[in-house]
């Protein structure tokens, strides 16, 4: 769909040429000319009058008819397909910021109509074949001139000046990604996640249409506006993207609902989690861990931070944590050490993190996580979103604003204690008893380094279900941090919602682990 900017001009004519002269009467002086206001420019106030007016309209599915060729691409095929350099967007006048167009086929047959904002005029991007190196693939001389792109790569010269590296990616429903310095893609963020979780088929909002603003010479970030469609609701979204050792995304979202959305998932992350330090079933893999995310971090509205470790579980798990106002949530990667993966394929030792940042209030809700059993580690089978406590209902407007972080590290994020590594296995000493399980939790920071080694640290332990015994705390002089250890005597098959944080005398020391704890079967 090509967006075709209205422009406006209201015209003044006056009817008088010259000073009137009455006998008894004063002159009445020249009227003032009347100037031409200038051209409408294209902003975001254009996307969200767009998304409100397609909200008072049917749904209308997209258009996935695509050639054979193109629907049946394998993944190797696809992967084969290379947009040609040279043709990049803004190449020819060396501009901070390149685009390159990614073409329909495999998993993306849904076109998007994409469109370049230039002195506030906005334009379509039109497309051909020659913009794209088949590699091996036998490309049909019947291919239609308006196929279109499935989204596209933001491009900036984020190690060396000159020279251009991808930072960010839009394709496929509503999903992006970003990287910074040193890092490798790997975790995704959505616009909005449509009754994720439940016993239904999960609705995918995508977006539709794209518009890039071209940017100045010497600009750091690029603007991106995107308009996104669903059958429940519409929305206009814009995206600054900032570029740099951590990249940032500030999101401005307004929507406008069509029909009632029984569960509204609100900047949703999706990641991978295939196996780690805290299996709760066995897997066979030379490599000790594979994962693109290992734990869930909160700042509730409170101050208190929450870390929360990934697992694949033997079955769905949904953990919802209440919260008014959240400070902030995110997915992260910890683990840093090539050791902790031994994958020179995967390189998930450097895939980033991401941390959401809102902006303004967002009241009552919950930030909700959701765990997918999954047997091989091409499935996304993570997600986390913020969902609102009240029910959205049609003829509904809601406004998001919030930041996007992707990083390798952020030393602002859990400044105290910060878990560094969470293990459990059988207890008991001697024969082990795998009716009873023993975690063991290191804490690391500044400040716990600091403590002398017999300082009178707590550990504060709680399960929801079955008895916590035999709780030790004491200096790992290992990792310069404390360790904790503790048994659960589980209760039958009960899940056990476990917590455990540090303390010195009335002074917490630490983020609060939580971890759900269930039989594997």
């Amino acid at each position: 769909m090509k967006l075709q900017m209205l422009l406006s001009a209201v015209v003044l004519v006056s009817l008088c040429a010259g000073p009137i002269v009455s006998w008894g009467a004063p002159n009445v002086p020249e009227a003032t000319p009347a100037t031409t206001p200038p051209p409408k420019r294209f902003n975001f106030a254009d996307v969200r009058r767009r998304a409100e007016v397609l909200a008072t309209q049917p749904f209308k599915a997209p258009d996935n008819d695509l050639p054979k060729f193109f629907r049946e691409l394998n993944y190797d095929q696809y992967r084969d397909i290379r947009f040609q350099a040279d043709k990049s967007l803004w190449r020819a006048e060396a501009l901070p910021f390149e685009v390159q167009f990614v073409p329909l086929g495999f998993l993306f047959k849904q076109p998007v109509a994409i469109n370049v904002v230039e002195e506030g005029a906005s334009q379509p991007v039109e497309y051909a074949n020659d913009l794209f190196d088949y590699g091996k693939n036998q490309i049909p001389g019947d291919v239609p001139k308006d196929l279109g792109f499935s989204g596209f790569k933001v491009l900036y010269p984020l190690h060396i000046d000159g020279r251009y590296d991808e930072v960010a990616v839009f394709q496929g429903a509503s999903y992006f990604r970003a990287v910074g310095q040193n890092q490798n893609y790997g975790i995704s963020a959505r616009g909005l996640a449509i009754d994720t979780g439940l016993p239904k088929p999960e609705e995918f909002p995508y977006f539709r249409e794209f518009w890039l603003e071209k940017p100045d010479k010497d600009a750091t970030e690029l603007t991106v506006y995107a308009l996104l469609d669903s059958q429940s609701l519409t929305g206009a979204y814009r995206f600054m993207i900032k570029p740099g050792v951590n990249t940032q995304i500030e999101v401005k979202a307004s929507l406008f609902v069509r029909e009632k959305v029984q569960k509204f998932g609100v900047v949703p992350l999706t990641s991978m989690f295939f196996h780690g330090a805290l299996n709760e079933r066995f897997f066979d893999d030379f490599r000790p861990q594979v994962h693109d995310s290992d734990g869930l971090l909160m700042m509730n509205g409170n101050g208190e931070w929450i870390w929360r470790p990934l697992n694949n579980p033997a079955r769905l798990r949904i953990s919802a944590f209440q919260d008014q106002n959240p400070h902030g949530f995110g997915l992260l990667q910890r683990d840093r050490d090539f050791d902790d993966y031994q994958d020179l394929e995967a390189h998930y030792h450097i895939r980033p993190s991401i941390w959401v940042e809102p902006q303004g209030e967002w009241g009552k809700g919950s930030v909700q996580l959701i765990e997918i059993p999954s047997d091989a580690e091409r499935y996304d089978n993570i997600a986390a979103f913020w969902v609102p406590e009240k029910p959205v209902e049609p003829g509904q407007q809601l406004e998001y604003n919030y930041r996007l972080y992707f990083f390798l590290e952020m030393a602002n994020l859990s400044p105290g204690g910060r878990v560094l590594s969470s293990r459990v296995g059988a207890s008991g000493a001697g024969d082990l008893d795998p009716s009873r399980r023993r975690f063991v939790i290191d804490f690391g920071g500044n400040a716990l380094a600091q403590l002398a080694d017999d300082a009178p640290v707590e550990a504060m332990v709680t399960s929801s279900s079955g008895q916590i015994k035999n709780v030790v705390t004491h200096k790992n002089p290992y990792i310069n941090g404390w360790r904790v250890s503790f048994e659960l005597l589980p209760q039958e098959s009960d899940p056990a919602d476990l917590r455990c944080f540090l303390k010195l005398g009335n002074n917490v020391l630490t983020e609060t682990w939580s971890y759900q704890w269930t039989l594997a079967k």
